[in-house]
């Protein structure tokens, strides 16, 4: 049977506002001025630490800000995220077909929380989080885990994401890809990781129906 792994992010949710306040609020606890949303945004995919690094904090105390993030975020993660247009109908269509796993650079608990939330972690088998890894996307470490767990053959597996973190991560674990359009990566970027974008994961999922592994 086909399996379907889907990023989260952009992918399957919107959590933009809850990211941005979490940042904000990280920062202000340190008595440091927030970076601009846009300079958040662009970097929206890449685990925390990473983001946090890029955006200024000293090595030695990334990880305080990243928990102070995440402290404040689980408060607000549920309010202030909303599933993308099309995704319940993406889960149950892809369901019908296909095993369904999670993969995202987001913490796994928290994710699960949403998914359970939105009453859609019932579809999914697996997934994969940040705390569950060691090489977060990029790497292909996470998606050959999922692939691992659910005992899958890499020929039979896609991954559906919204940026390059997501394709390279599939592409060098040896499984299929197809990209989603969303603001966190361009669609020029995508275009340079991608060769299929469909405008939301429900397309996506149709496009993998029709198609004969």
């Amino acid at each position: 049977m086909r399996v379907i792994l889907f990023d989260l992010d952009g992918t399957l949710i919107d959590s933009t506002e809850a990211i941005l306040e979490g940042f904000s609020i990280s920062f202000k606890s340190f008595g440091k001025e927030p970076p601009a949303d846009e300079e958040i945004k662009k970097l929206i995919g890449l685990p925390l630490d990473v983001m946090f690094s890029k955006l200024g904090v000293e090595k030695e105390k990334v990880w305080d800000y990243v928990d102070a993030y995440k402290k404040h975020y689980r408060k607000i993660s549920k309010q202030k995220t909303v599933l993308l247009p099309f995704t319940k109908e993406a889960v149950t269509e892809a369901s019908k077909f296909a095993r369904l796993g999670i993969v995202t650079t987001k913490t796994g608990e928290y994710s699960k929380e949403l998914l359970e939330h939105f009453g859609i972690m019932k579809y999914f088998e697996v997934l994969i989080g940040r705390e569950h890894v060691q090489n977060p996307k990029p790497h292909p470490e996470p998606v050959l885990k999922a692939v691992h767990i659910m005992n899958a053959v890499k020929e039979a597996t896609w991954m559906i994401g919204d940026t390059c973190l997501d394709m390279v991560s599939a592409k060098e674990a040896g499984v299929k890809y197809i990209g989603v359009k969303w603001e966190y990566e361009s669609l020029h970027n995508m275009k340079k990781c991608a060769e299929i974008i469909k405008d939301n994961a429900y397309e996506a999922v149709l496009y993998i129906k029709g198609k004969r592994d």
